[in-house]
């Protein structure tokens, strides 16, 4: 004769239904997060690796980030740099016009106006900070705003520029020095410009003495603008370096996502199957309670 008991089937169906439940849950978590687990516990014995992987890749991201960063700062530096330098051409060639015409009118104020741009390029700022500064952020490296102010006192007064050169690191084992400093640049065109200013005024024609003096004035230029060039092309060496650090960590950063993807990402078809087969669980669960619910004495005492 079978037993009449509902109080054992209604538990056991009843930790089916939450088992189920358990289930249908964390296949869902996994299909609406693409992941095996939202945190470190979720991974179990993996949790190592991957607590290691993520910081791998956010301290390359990091170098990534920083690259980009000095990257900018280069550009900038460059864009100075190339003013700087057409301004030590454009005033040789102001003075080689002069002695080409045999007269000086309006020489002046060109090499005033070639000084200005200098002067304001070595006080270049990018993102609120004097490119050419040497560490000494609250000044502009160059003090001296004209012609006349640096004619009445020594070059080296002109700058206020320090001695800390800029440098970033870019990689685990790759610190790079990228910066340039006001009163390198600048110290030895500073010196010409002064020349000229501490013999002018210069007006009318032009003499054998004036047509020596200045025939000086620009070889000096001249050689100054060299000096320019090559370091705009220093420059150019660092950026190209940089770039390829860049481009180097962002090949590393992939491939630690893609080592990281295939340990902490869902297989997203077995969790969709996971989800269903969870869910007809549940389902079954139910009608099951839903029968029990329905049992009655009077059907064995029929």
């Amino acid at each position: 004769m079978s037993r009449v008991t509902t109080h054992g089937n209604y538990q056991s169906a009843l930790l089916d239904m939450m088992a189920a439940q358990n289930r249908s849950f964390e296949a869902q978590k996994r299909v609406s997060t693409q992941k095996n687990a939202t945190d470190l516990v979720g991974f179990g014995r993996e949790s190592a690796a991957v607590n290691a992987l993520r910081s791998s890749h956010a301290r390359i991201n990091s170098f990534v980030e920083v690259g980009k960063i000095v990257n900018d700062r280069l550009t900038a530096q460059d864009l100075a740099l190339g003013r700087i330098q057409e301004a030590a051409t454009n005033a040789r060639l102001a003075i080689a016009n002069a002695i080409a015409a045999g007269r000086t009118d309006g020489l002046e104020a060109e090499i005033e106006i070639q000084f200005q741009i200098v002067q304001d390029a070595l006080n270049t700022k990018h993102q609120g900070q004097y490119l050419f500064s040497g560490g000494v952020m609250d000044q502009p490296p160059v003090s001296t705003t004209n012609l006349a102010g640096l004619a009445g006192s020594a070059v080296a007064s002109a700058f206020q520029s320090g001695e800390l050169r800029q440098a970033s690191r870019l990689d685990e084992n790759v610190v790079m020095d990228t910066g340039f400093i006001a009163h390198e640049l600048g110290t030895q065109l500073f010196g010409v410009f002064q020349s000229f200013a501490q013999n002018a005024p210069f007006a009318g024609a032009i003499d054998g003495a004036t047509d020596t003096f200045l025939t000086g004035i620009m070889q000096q230029f001249e050689q100054a603008a060299t000096g320019l060039v090559n370091e705009q092309a220093k420059n150019g060496t660092y950026q190209q370096r940089v770039e390829k650090l860049i481009t180097d960590n962002e090949v590393r950063a992939d491939a630690v996502e893609v080592m990281l993807g295939g340990k902490t990402d869902a297989d997203l078809a077995k969790a969709v199957t996971d989800l269903e087969m969870s869910q007809l669980a549940l389902q079954a669960a139910a009608q099951v309670i839903n029968q029990l619910r329905q049992v009655s004495l009077l059907d064995y005492l029929r």
